[in-house]
């Protein structure tokens, strides 16, 4: 099962998140979060231990306005690309731009109305020991009246891209210069769960919308989403969770409670999780290095999630084929074609891409992708 998108279950950090339910089950704050709504906002505990956490590292002076819960990070970007983009009252289409394609699988699906996202092609470069780097090619990164706010994951689901600091203040300065928001989907980023393995600075201030999860740090069954904003734009968002759930649930948000007010989060993500994701990923890069060192097969260079991202080129056949194929056999990967959004479809290279889960056993990734391997061979053009 190299497909999915679900985090490893590390036996350390589910002990302590146990921990954290029991307390909550032997305190009679267990009554507040099983009896009761919160708001429409979210858990107010939790959303006034994050602001002091944030504000303590950060120098962005939030108030427990600039945040709200969501139920899931997807739920947090349905309500954010449909508050802003789609067909308008004067008639006109606004979309969500992705600066840098590919992107997140998961955003495709989340307009109401059609022909609500538009793409880049990225700039490619080759990195040696047969790895690459996708950039934004700000040549071609048109922004006009059509475009109502831009959105970046970082790091990025699929590729494990982490756009660099640079690239990410000249987004900052055109979304200021058009007076549009700047979205970054920081569900795999710093604070926390921190699986991110390069110098990436974190901003925030009135114009960047950020979106932040539970679920990678290790909670994706308690469906918590952080979404932290101007107070008007989390005014919106708590009027659209009291029309669609009510409230968002308490659970995920009551078990980090204490973890944000000792600060046991940051020794989480420094000595468990980002180390056993960077361990987990220097493991799968060497294994394909040495796998596929025969093949005209790239690996895009793994700077945070848990992703390997596969560019195989010279392929006879499309990735969705390659994929049926390893299905076939009884592996599982996600073909590439889906995370290139509103791309020109005579792009080849789109049909020439997988992305790989490394946050499973060993075992399991080495018999995958030596089986990836031979079918690669099978389906090189001659």
């Amino acid at each position: 099962m190299l497909g999915g998108g679900n985090p490893a279950v590390i036996p350390k950090i589910m002990n302590i998140f146990r921990e954290e339910l029991q307390a909550l089950i032997d305190h009679e704050n267990i009554n507040q979060h099983l009896g009761y709504y919160s708001s429409p906002q979210g858990d107010a505990p939790f959303i006034d231990a994050l602001v002091n956490f944030l504000n303590e590292r950060y120098p962005w002076n939030l108030s427990g306005k600039n945040i709200a819960l969501t139920n899931g990070s997807q739920q947090s970007f349905f309500y954010l690309f449909n508050l802003f983009a789609g067909k308008m009252p004067d008639g006109k289409q606004k979309k969500i731009l992705f600066p840098l394609s590919p992107e997140y699988i998961g955003y495709m699906d989340l307009g109401l109305s059609d022909d609500m996202f538009a793409s880049c092609k990225p700039d490619i470069k080759y990195l040696g020991k047969q790895q690459f780097k996708y950039h934004i090619n700000f040549n071609e990164l048109t922004i006009d009246d059509h475009i109502a706010a831009i959105c970046v994951s970082r790091p990025t689901n699929p590729t494990g891209n982490v756009i660099a600091n640079e690239e990410l203040q000249k987004l900052e300065k055109l979304s200021q210069q058009n007076n549009i928001p700047l979205i970054i989907d920081n569900a795999y980023g710093l604070p926390f769960p921190g699986a991110i393995y390069t110098n990436a600075e974190l901003h925030w201030h009135d114009n960047i919308i950020l979106g932040m999860s539970l679920s990678k740090l290790g909670l994706p069954g308690v469906r918590t989403g952080i979404v932290i904003a101007h107070e008007n734009i989390i005014n919106a968002i708590s009027q659209l969770n009291g029309i669609t759930c009510l409230a968002p649930n308490n659970i995920g948000a009551g078990i980090l409670t204490r973890l944000l007010h000792d600060r046991r989060i940051i020794d989480l993500r420094e000595n468990i999780i980002r180390p056993f994701y960077q361990q987990k990923m220097q493991r799968a890069l060497a294994l394909a290095q040495t796998t596929f060192k025969d093949l005209p097969v790239y690996i895009h260079k793994p700077e945070g999630a848990f992703f390997l991202w596969l560019w195989c080129k010279d392929l006879s056949i499309t990735s969705k084929a390659l994929y049926k194929k390893l299905k076939a056999r009884k592996v599982f990967v996600i073909p590439g074609e889906d995370f290139f959004i509103d791309i020109d479809p005579s792009w080849q290279h789109q049909y020439q891409c997988l992305r790989l889960n490394y946050a499973l056993s060993e075992n399991q990734l080495e018999r995958g992708i030596n089986i990836i391997a031979e079918e690669i061979r099978k389906h090189l053009k001659e």
